[in-house]
């Protein structure tokens, strides 16, 4: 077992404000290195549960890193908090598509659609 990269790693991700992790979170996340902006959101959601921006991005790190039932919990989480929440009822139609659960990503889907305007014929 390997201890001291995992404290040496951890600590890396953990280390600066809130807002260096923030900014930090969000280059992993251009680099498309989702996996390093998940380990680093994690415990900025887990010091700042209220706001919905981090905990946001982290659901799209875990989705684009096929992390699905990570994201849909972060997800649900903000769509609960924030029923008219756009982009995290969108993401959370997409996610339980790519999981399988059509019925319940539809209703997600058309619920997103109708708070973006969108008139769809379905």
């Amino acid at each position: 077992m390997d201890t001291t990269y995992n404290a040496t790693g951890n600590a890396y991700y953990s280390h600066g404000t809130p807002a260096e992790r923030w900014e930090r979170a969000q280059l992993f996340f251009e680099a498309r290195d989702y996996a390093a902006a998940a380990r680093v959101l994690g415990g900025l959601v887990e010091e700042v549960p209220e706001q919905t921006a981090p905990r946001l991005l982290l659901a799209r790190a875990y989705y684009h890193s096929a992390q699905l039932r990570r994201a849909e919990a972060e997800l649900r989480i903000i769509v609960e908090r924030d029923p008219v929440e756009h982009y995290a009822r969108l993401m959370l139609g997409r996610t339980l598509e790519r999981q399988g659960h059509t019925e319940e990503a539809r209703s997600h889907l058309r619920i997103a659609s109708a708070l973006a305007g969108d008139r769809g014929d379905d």
